[in-house]
């Protein structure tokens, strides 16, 4: 049998067989070579240098030899999908390092990473960019965009090199295997991921993501979307808390004021914060005359935030539900992730008692899902920026000044008492925009010029918040309506890069959230609490409290029915006033990095009540009184209600 041979004299099956070793070489090259610099270039836009960069790699090599493990699993998914290489290859390049730029910048700007859950954030993550257009964002995704057209540019010249339909449908099977096991931590992955040096810190992301490496962190937290169940959760176990709950509900119910109930107004505003607890920086007049008066005058105190320069969503959640961040994953959002049914909240607890419940919002309502949310937590209406009328703007967004009008104007509308829930928009960041041109108060101290703008900005912001608090109090004391008011602010302002006002002004010692002290955690959690009233309240000084206690403090301090639930935040408020994932302040003030043997029990506790509401069975509704706590859910912008938020627009 005579074989065919090609020009020079080769059979050309070998030829064949040659090529096609040669094309399967270049294929499994790339499979190796690819994700190793992938994975460098990811942690090069996290670390900033390459010092940092070499330093991590040549320290954690098995670390990153399971981020390269990771990082081959989604170039092999997309490989297997596309089915060309260098598309993949371009593909893989754009997706794994805009996460990595995304989770950098997230990082810079409120000390948080990229979770698996952001993907999900949708519009709201469109919020980010403004802050991200400077030169150094801009040089990094000039880079990303560059590198991956040339690689669709060469792809037009290069050969395709397909797999073969078996290897591609084996890749992806094996990819989704594995990245799905890596993602539940199966227990052979919880030994390779030993193996390697591995440590999960839930409760650091910051050093979570800098320990393990991006890829990794990021797939690690993907178990999180998912809350486990308390261990000692059971109707035999909230049936038995509910015993006692009860008999703190009689005594509430027993000292409750009868008589006319005031209207209720919460007032969430933006950023709010104390500057002059900065030291080395003077003030040429004291920008919170109203606040620092009622501070002397009235009670108030601080609120021990879960979040910090961003995350207004969270902050609600805790205030109006009496729920702890502590006890869900870190970094996760409620109103995007966990609220899809009616929950119970201080707007349905109002709504019970005989009042009428409305929110108010200067910005987009759809922005954190608020106009499902609402509905679901039992408000009435929900005025948000698309029902207001020709509002005031300060800067790029609605005023402070007209967020106070508005909700004078819900107040004289209503002919039953009032609770309110407003949150106020102008005074977000950044703040480095001179938003508001010549600011009226100068700052002086050992700060850069840029630092100096961006702190003058921001104080112009707090003091036209501050003026329009006085505006409320002015006009509730000229007609003599009942109300009581609670101002506070829902996290600190992200001032800078890595926290750079607050390192000038040796308000914490760096821009490293992971070096903090206990004391500097503290700092940079704690927002100041204001409250205001034209009836007789008690005068009390709160050093701290977490927000997810507030909503119980405030009816205690009203003299209402506290409903069994938030009864239980009553007294847990005595042992642990301050509750975050890695800072628990005692009664006595002392700072913990957990809760202290002392508290556990009464903390776990408080874990699978919250457990029972939000994921549970919601047996303590069974056991206990509702006092209200109604599971009505309120209409929302667009349905047709003569009470819709477009028809209650401010003027």
């Amino acid at each position: 049998m005579r074989r065919s041979l090609d020009t020079k004299g080769q059979p050309k099956s070998s030829r064949s067989k040659l090529a096609r070793a040669g094309r399967n070489g270049v294929i499994l090259s790339a499979l190796l070579i690819v994700p190793v610099l992938l994975v460098f270039g990811m942690e090069f836009i996290q670390r900033g240098s390459w010092e940092d960069t070499w330093t991590w790699i040549s320290g954690n090599r098995y670390l990153f030899a399971l981020n390269a493990v990771m990082t081959f699993l989604v170039f092999s998914l997309l490989y297997s999908l596309i089915g060309s290489l260098l598309p993949a290859v371009g593909v893989s390049t754009l997706l794994l390092m805009l996460v990595s730029m995304i989770s950098y910048f997230k990082q810079k700007l409120i000390g948080e990473p990229f979770f698996p859950w952001d993907i999900f954030l949708n519009k709201e993550s469109m919020n980010i960019l403004p802050l991200v257009t400077s030169k150094a964002a801009m040089v990094r995704l000039g880079a990303v965009f560059g590198t991956v057209i040339l690689i669709f540019l060469l792809s037009r010249w290069v050969p395709r090199l397909r797999p073969r339909p078996v290897t591609r449908l084996s890749l992806a099977l094996m990819s989704l295997f594995i990245l799905h096991s890596f993602g539940v931590q199966s227990p052979w992955t919880l030994k390779v991921m030993s193996a390697a040096g591995a440590n999960e810190i839930v409760w650091n992301q910051g050093q979570n993501y800098g320990t393990n490496g991006l890829s990794l962190a990021f797939t690690m937290n993907v178990k999180n979307t998912i809350v486990p169940k308390p261990p000692g959760y059971s109707e035999m176990s909230i049936a038995s808390m509910a015993e006692r709950l009860n008999e703190l509900v009689g005594a509430s119910k027993a000292k409750a004021a009868a008589g006319e109930k005031p209207n209720v107004v919460f007032i969430m505003n933006e950023a709010f914060w104390d500057p002059t607890l900065l030291p080395g920086v003077k003030f040429s007049e004291d920008p919170l005359p109203t606040v620092h008066r009622l501070q002397e005058e009235s009670t108030s105190g601080y609120l021990l935030s879960p979040q910090f320069g961003g995350g207004t969503s969270n902050v609600e959640f805790e205030v109006l539900t009496g729920q702890s961040m502590s006890f869900l994953p870190a970094g996760s959002v409620p109103y995007q992730q966990y609220i899809s049914k009616p929950i119970m909240s201080m707007a349905s607890y109002f709504k019970g008692q005989g009042y009428r419940s409305a929110a108010i919002h200067s910005y987009e309502g759809w922005f954190w899902n608020r106009e499902q949310v609402y509905k679901h937590m039992g408000f009435d209406s929900f005025l948000s920026k698309e029902g207001m009328t020709s509002p005031e703007y300060k800067g790029a967004f609605i005023s402070d000044d007209e967020v106070s009008r508005s909700i004078l104007k819900e107040i004289d509308t209503n002919e039953e008492p009032t609770f309110i829930y407003a949150v106020t928009m102008q005074n977000h960041g950044p703040y480095d925009d001179k938003r508001y041109g010549e600011t009226e108060i100068s700052v002086e101290g050992e700060l850069t010029d840029s630092a100096r703008d961006v702190l003058q900005t921001y104080t112009q912001g707090i003091r036209d918040a501050d003026r329009s608090l006085q505006l409320l109090i002015d006009s509730l004391e000229k007609s003599g309506e009942p109300t009581v008011i609670v101002f506070f602010g829902d996290h600190l302002p992200m001032m800078g890069y890595d926290y750079d006002v607050y390192v000038q002004s040796n308000f914490i010692h760096t821009g490293k959230a992971e070096q903090w002290s206990l004391e500097e955690q503290k700092r940079m959690h704690s927002v100041p609490f204001v409250m205001w009233s034209n009836t007789d309240l008690p005068k009390e000084e709160v050093p701290v409290l977490s927000n997810s206690f507030l909503s119980a403090y405030v009816l205690d301090q009203l003299d209402l029915p506290i409903p069994a639930a938030w009864a239980y935040n009553v007294e847990l408020a005595k042992k642990t006033p301050g509750l975050l994932r890695s800072l628990v302040v005692d009664s006595n003030q002392g700072l913990h990095t957990k809760v202290p043997p002392s508290a556990e029990e009464d903390v776990e506790k408080y874990r699978e009540l919250q457990y029972d509401e939000m994921f549970g069975k919601q047996y303590l509704a069974k056991y206990t009184e509702s006092h209200g706590l109604t599971r009505h859910e309120g209409p929302v912008p667009g349905e047709d209600t003569a009470y819709a938020a477009s028809e209650r627009a401010a003027p």
